[in-house]
């Protein structure tokens, strides 16, 4: 049995900027309203960070502010992957000299690597440090997808702490927990699914929904790892419209354009992000100025 770095809610954070400088009083305000809101964990420099657009001393920054203002409080999760096995090393052993509580590696994209390629890049970097390590999979992203012989190696090494399952097959993710239960926990990716995977043994979710409506996301996970799947599952309902939302466009584009909707102005994405176009806007403009009625429903 591995130990598992959390359970339950874990935030993607967005990366605020002001101009194209990291908006670290701005970053302060969102992780403080991360742990009010009861999370268990935070990715920074993720998918939903913008990684890849962030120089590596920017990444490290980023761990070291969150780490201080965090303060114990919840957990800091680095994002480190890469395409370069050596560079993703490098990277996430300075992410834990800063003191970040474990590791996000996304799948080594563009390259393709092997199966058995991708198996050993995982070895490589969970020998290189002591904090656990959760590989991603984002194959829509990646273009490599983590295949269930894939996680059977996986949960053989003691340092890999799980998987964030964002392939979105259902029947791929049971099949992972029915054959590696406790040596592979599993998180969902995808905010739509977090209800179903977690019914089947999933430990909580990876959200991006989280970075805009913290404590009702929590609501949700909590009755879920409480066995009150019928408020859970009414929950994943009620907030559905926000999660379908939060992906009309790339993320984090949308979930940019929210925040700054309800009073955070995290600034924009970088390029070649673009903004949220003309449809959209008006989307999210219209959501959420009856956001907090919707809030006092769910």
């Amino acid at each position: 049995m591995k130990n598992i770095l959390f359970k339950g809610l874990c935030t993607a954070l967005v990366t605020p900027f002001i101009g194209d400088q990291i908006n670290y009083p701005m970053l302060e305000i969102l992780i403080r309203r991360q742990i009010q809101a009861g999370v268990q964990a935070i990715v920074l420099a993720g998918t939903t960070g913008e990684s890849p657009t962030l120089s590596d001393e920017e990444k490290l920054e980023l761990f070291r502010q969150g780490v201080r203002i965090a303060d114990g409080k919840c957990k800091i999760i680095a994002g480190t992957g890469s395409n370069n096995t050596h560079h993703a090393i490098e990277l996430s052993k300075k992410a834990e000299a800063l003191g970040v509580d474990g590791l996000l590696v996304v799948t080594p994209y563009y390259n393709k690597s092997t199966t058995s390629g991708l198996v050993k890049h995982y070895r490589q970097i969970a020998n290189a440090v002591t904090i656990p390590v959760i590989a991603y999979n984002v194959p829509s992203r990646t273009g490599v997808n983590i295949t269930c012989d894939v996680c059977r190696e996986l949960s053989k090494i003691a340092n890999i702490a799980g998987i964030k399952e964002a392939s979105g097959d259902l029947s791929k993710i049971l099949q992972i927990i029915a054959e590696n239960g406790d040596h592979l926990p599993v998180w969902s990716g995808n905010d739509d699914q977090t209800i179903p995977i977690m019914s089947i043994g999933g430990q909580g979710v990876i959200s991006v929904a989280s970075n805009v409506a913290p404590l009702h996301i929590n609501a949700m996970v909590t009755a879920a790892m409480n066995g009150d799947y019928d408020l859970a599952g009414l929950l994943q309902r009620k907030l559905q419209p926000l999660c379908s939302l939060m992906f009309c466009q790339v993320n984090p584009i949308p979930v940019k354009a929210a925040l700054k909707a309800i009073g955070y102005d995290v600034g924009p994405c970088r390029m070649p992000l673009d903004e949220l176009n003309t449809e959209n806007k008006r989307k999210i403009e219209g959501f959420f100025k009856g956001f907090d009625e919707m809030l006092d429903e769910v």
